[in-house]
């Protein structure tokens, strides 16, 4: 399958990481935090965390701070299927096709429910067909993008589609959470909100460069499920992030890798480009490390975490349009997700 259309959307409000400490220390949480998580917090948003502001579904930060099951899904029930349709209206007008000519639509998020979901909402908005394959993927993390995407080259190899538009939207404003914990109160320093589409097509597009999705893998490790995931409490989702997290994300890619290029097969230094999710600085550090790769490979998605923060899954689609806007050298590319699971998934793609 080809890419033919990508586009990115984030909310209006771009805040510093400076302001989100200020805010914080003015949120009705703040003094029942104990002395230790007042040091984490100043630490990760006044120091160097590798980000320097992010995109929040709201109009004044007060308004984040605002942690009720009710208010939070009303963010979420608000801002999900704007992000999705503004993301999804820039991959079809780049891919110069019509609403009339999508044949699927998979949207991906983790971070709030609806019923019926997403795709009901964002196929109104768009003008899709009434019938439209509409798939809701939910539960998969920052590692959605690739799933959805390996979900529309099924249905593009089985003839029953033409054209796909992949989706992954995340509200991460409203998945927030504080307590005492490290890994919550390092979530909610770390994760912005925004949304990525993709157009995939049976034949390539013959007025952009071609993109062809050429293999891709998917490695789950239910034993280091515990590691990252959200869990339910107070009728509120809780992000469980552990220290493990950047050496299991090195790990688990590196197999992948290894593991896709024997396949192929390909030698690793036939790859021309590095498409990676961010997850945060210390596991961009960890990746670097393990596989070898420089600065220079890792550096739109440094970029990216510092100007957007980890958006979670959309980020790769962030990554993915920054390389092709900036005429990133073409030839082997690989594009790596990983999240909640443990998951880990890539995709080598053709680059002309």
């Amino acid at each position: 399958m080809y890419l033919t259309g990508l586009g990115t959307a984030v909310p209006e409000h771009c805040f510093t990481q400076v302001e989100c400490w200020a805010a914080m220390q003015e949120s009705p949480q703040f003094p029942a935090l104990s002395p230790r998580s007042h040091a984490v917090l100043r630490k990760v948003l006044t120091g160097e965390n590798g980000i320097a502001t992010r995109h929040l579904a709201v109009s004044e930060l007060s308004e984040a701070f605002v942690l009720t099951p009710a208010a939070l899904h009303a963010r979420f029930a608000e801002h999900a299927p704007r992000l999705a349709t503004q993301a999804a209206e820039r991959a079809l007008a780049a891919a110069r096709l019509s609403p009339a000519d999508v044949d699927a639509i998979l949207i991906s998020t983790c971070t709030g429910y609806l019923c019926p979901g997403l795709t009901s909402y964002v196929s109104e908005r768009l003008g899709l067909r009434s019938d439209v394959h509409a798939l809701d993927l939910v539960g998969q993390g920052c590692g959605a993008a690739i799933p959805n995407c390996r979900t529309a080259e099924s249905l593009l190899t089985a003839g029953r589609a033409q054209h796909v538009l992949s989706v992954c939207v995340e509200v991460c404003s409203a998945a927030l959470y504080l307590d005492d914990d490290p890994g919550v109160l390092i979530s909610a320093c770390l994760f912005g909100d925004g949304a990525g589409a993709a157009v995939w097509s049976a034949r390539p597009a013959a007025h952009q460069r071609r993109v062809e999705w050429k293999a891709s893998r998917s490695l789950l490790s239910p034993r280091d499920r515990d590691a990252l995931r959200f869990e339910q409490r107070e009728g509120m989702l809780r992000n469980i992030l552990t220290r493990e997290v950047p050496a299991l994300v090195a790990q688990h890619v590196e197999d992948l890798l290894s593991q896709s290029l024997a396949e192929y097969p390909l030698r690793r230094d036939e790859l021309t480009g590095w498409i990676f999710h961010a997850g945060g600085r210390e596991v961009l550090a960890a990746l670097q490390a393990r596989l070898g790769l420089s600065a220079d490979d890792v550096q739109r998605s440094t970029v990216l975490l510092r100007e957007v923060g980890n958006v979670s899954s959309p980020f790769v689609f962030f990554v993915l349009e920054r390389a092709l806007a900036e005429h990133a050298p073409g030839g082997w590319w690989w594009m790596s997700s990983f999240g909640a699971g443990f998951s880990a998934h890539g995709a080598l793609l053709q680059v002309d």
